[in-house]
């Protein structure tokens, strides 16, 4: 959805839209071609949002706030959060709509069983809360004081940098598909407690 300045939803005309990354794009371009070859309504694309939860490891660089956090926090006692650089928003209160991956993974197995989940759906929470939010469960789950320090974001990430993502949900809903709605802190204590600390771990 590029910079968010038409909204998030999934009815928009792709073509309007500008994705701020490479990444971004490439689903993006993705999408272009199975609308141009008319396949796109018998395809169903997800757009997810923030998804968090456990098993990334094998993400690296690009692993959730949640799996970052927590390492830094067990490795040094504190997490470090990007400062604000937009007058609308202090700091670690930029929004996202993050999103638990066992909640995702329900809607994908209602979509795989649906014969009319087609076209382009967002999955999302439908509601934006902010880093701090996503971070003091954290702290909590691993019973340790919050201590949490605003750094400079990087000037290359400045003018990418989205301060408020939302999905809207009302295309999945008409569909007759669940809206994930495990709260963040719960998501958050799940992850961190049942897959995180060493000794409590559900999965390998």
């Amino acid at each position: 959805y590029g910079d968010g300045e038409q909204g998030f939803d999934d009815t928009l005309d792709p073509h309007t839209l500008k994705p701020l990354n490479m990444y971004g794009y490439s689903k993006h371009m993705f999408d272009l071609w199975l609308l141009h070859q008319g396949w796109l309504e018998g395809f169903t694309g997800v757009k997810f949002f923030n998804v968090f939860g456990p098993n990334e490891e094998h993400k690296g660089s690009m692993r959730s706030m949640v799996h970052k956090a927590y390492h830094q926090i067990r490795e040094r006692g504190l997490i470090e959060l990007f400062k604000s650089h937009h007058p609308d928003f202090e700091d670690g209160k930029q929004l996202r709509d993050f999103v638990y991956v066992k909640d995702v993974i329900k809607v994908l197995v209602q979509i795989h069983e649906s014969n009319r989940a087609c076209g382009l759906l967002n999955l999302g929470r439908g509601e934006a809360v902010s880093w701090l939010d996503l971070v003091h469960p954290i702290f909590e789950a691993m019973e340790i004081q919050p201590d949490i320090r605003f750094i400079d974001m990087p000037r290359e990430l400045r003018e990418k940098y989205q301060y408020y993502t939302c999905a809207r949900m009302t295309k999945a809903q008409s569909l007759g598909l669940m809206v994930p709605n495990t709260s963040i802190r719960d998501a958050v204590m799940d992850t961190v407690s049942h897959y995180l600390i060493p000794g409590n771990r559900l999965a390998s």
